[in-house]
């Protein structure tokens, strides 16, 4: 048993393993093979495979800084999808008590308390005043 351990500890010394895009690529995964599995095209199963040896082959992968630099690229393209899915959850979540709007100057995102009616607004990031009309 400590034979095969060793082996194995051998085999792994100096890979990649995981990052942020591996966990990307699973996510995608997840996501065809769903959507394989409820619209039955064999064409997505072939893309779930390659999806799944890719992640693979970057998590088993001895070039460093070639995996850095394709991480960078995922965590520069996925930075704002991750923020508008995070605005959306935090706007449904706060839908009964608060309403977000933009800042007229400086385009910051607020959240204010849901009171009809218009207000006067001071934006924390510029310090400008603005008017907001709440309808509901």
């Amino acid at each position: 048993m400590n034979s095969l351990r060793n082996k194995l500890r051998t085999f792994f010394y100096g890979r990649y393993g995981i990052d942020q895009m591996y966990y990307g690529l699973l996510g995608l995964y997840v996501i065809l093979f769903l959507l394989q599995v409820l619209l039955d095209w064999e064409i997505l199963h072939g893309f779930c495979g390659l999806v799944l040896v890719y992640a693979l082959w970057r998590t088993l992968s001895k070039n460093h800084a070639a995996r850095r630099r394709e991480n960078q690229v995922f965590l520069k393209l996925w930075g704002p999808v991750k923020t508008e899915l995070i605005l959306l959850r935090d706007r449904f979540r706060d839908r009964k008590n608060a309403r977000y709007r933009h800042c007229k100057h400086c385009h910051a995102i607020l959240k204010l308390p849901n009171k009809r009616g218009n207000h006067t607004v001071i934006c924390p990031k510029c310090h400008k005043r603005f008017s907001v009309h709440i309808l509901f």
